[in-house]
């Protein structure tokens, strides 16, 4: 059997160039595709990279959707099934609201693929194709597939060292997926020894786990730190910000080689963050969090959230003068999505606020529903002026890290990726994105 797997093309924000559709490869298609390696043949095309072949002969197609991409794979779901070809579609939107998607694909798969895709092709060999497909999350982690790493053509990507430790979040913030009903229960470590091994598959020096929480079970986070500790990588990870409370094991991740950190500040407003239920974040403790990393050479990726409830005009002036006065080093900056599924979205339809349900906006880069305390033109110019201000060159260097082992990059990813990202984009056309990413870890990295 032909199983083609595709990503579609997704919607760029005002501040992307094509750097960030090649920054790595999906990890979702990539665990499809191993599941089946061996017993089929698995074709894997990424739209932001290259035109969809929709005249090669295949059985059966498989979409990963994301609520920006929903329009997009609607449409090309519609071609395949013009040609008798079935659709199935999976992935995080459709997982969080698969009701509306019915219509639109043959098949949907809910849930961890590892428990739906394999009763979808034996369903599809033994011609009884059902309607909906779940995963009820009684899943151990020895039963979490491995990408495969081996079918991906890294000459197309910035980064193929990606490894994913655990599914799901131990928490439930109001804005966030994993608030949805599919994803309420989800949370699951692998086992160390399956992570040490793709990281052996991999072979290099450098990882990026892109766990949605690196810390959600610190016990097994600290088991797993010590394990690495001997194989002297280094690495970068996303965790919550109730690390600060566990100061012992950020030691231990700095002995490993933890590089950097994403977290999700969100809002430096306590109103705004208790209001959404982000109970791992203590804002009295942003700034003690943020001494204790840098006091250990590591870089902050820090995630803020506009248009909250208890936003004005006058946070933006006040995030951007926190973030200069502690050197974060790298920001990710959004505009409130209500994501299909979440309690977000639930809250607004129920009170009238969404404005907008072109889900092509959802992409934290629109304001599609009603702020309380500001208007949906200041909230788009602040979100706008913020990430102008933050990466000027200015700021860049106000902001520049006291650790001189970061220093490298620090500037490369705020100057070559985000100030001058299109000449970086046209350097990788040139020599390939692979090349560029080499080169940026071993500057950064000394590797």
């Amino acid at each position: 059997m032909i199983i083609k797997l595709i990503q579609p093309k997704m919607m760029m924000r005002p501040m992307d160039t094509r750097l960030k559709t090649r920054m790595a490869p999906s990890l979702a298609l990539l665990t499809i595709a191993n599941i089946f390696h061996g017993d089929h043949t698995v074709i894997i095309e990424n739209e932001n990279i290259e035109k969809i072949n929709f005249n090669e002969v295949v059985d059966i197609v498989g979409i990963t959707v994301t609520v920006d991409v929903f329009h997009r794979a609607a449409e090309i779901a519609k071609v395949y099934q013009s040609k008798g070809i079935p659709v199935v579609a999976g992935g995080i939107h459709i997982t969080a609201f698969p009701e509306r998607a019915k219509e639109y694909f043959d098949v949907i798969a809910v849930g961890l693929a590892e428990k739906t895709w394999p009763n979808i092709i034996r369903d599809f060999e033994n011609g009884r194709l059902k309607k909906i497909y779940w995963c009820n999350h009684e899943i151990t982690g020895g039963e979490i597939v491995s990408p495969g790493y081996h079918l991906i053509d890294t000459k197309k990507y910035l980064y193929c060292n990606i490894i994913s430790t655990s599914r799901g979040c131990p928490f439930r913030c109001d804005f966030c997926y994993n608030s949805c009903e599919a994803y309420k229960t989800l949370y699951i470590n692998r086992p160390i020894e399956d992570v040490i091994a793709d990281i052996k598959t991999i072979g290099k020096k450098h990882i990026m786990f892109i766990d949605d929480n690196f810390i959600g079970n610190p016990k097994w986070t600290l088991e797993f730190v010590r394990a690495i500790r001997p194989m002297g990588i280094k690495w970068n990870a996303a965790v919550s910000a109730n690390i600060v409370d566990m100061l012992d094991l950020l030691d231990e991740m700095a002995i490993s080689g933890c590089e950097s950190l994403f977290i999700g500040f969100e809002s430096l407003n306590g109103n705004a963050i208790k209001n959404v239920h982000k109970n791992q974040n203590n804002i009295r403790k942003y700034e003690i969090l943020v001494e204790e990393i840098h006091k250990r050479g590591i870089m902050i990726n820090a995630s803020f959230v506009f248009g909250l409830d208890d936003d004005d005009v006058t946070t933006f002036q006040t995030t951007l003068d926190w973030i200069v006065k502690n050197k974060i080093e790298t920001v990710t900056s959004h505009i409130l999505t209500p994501y299909p599924g979440t309690k977000v979205y639930d809250e607004f339809v129920r009170d009238g606020r969404i404005t907008d349900f072109d889900f092509s906006k959802y992409n934290t880069a629109n304001v599609v529903f009603k702020p309380k305390n500001m208007t949906p033109e200041e909230l788009y110019n602040g979100y706008i002026w913020i990430y102008k201000q933050v990466y000027s060159t200015k700021n860049i260097f106000k902001r520049m890290p006291r650790a001189h082992k970061q220093r490298v990059a620090y500037f490369l990813f705020n100057f070559l990726y985000r100030k001058f990202g299109r000449a970086t984009e046209k350097l990788c056309e040139l020599i390939t994105y692979e090349k560029v990413g080499k080169i940026a870890e071993k500057l950064s990295y000394h590797l």
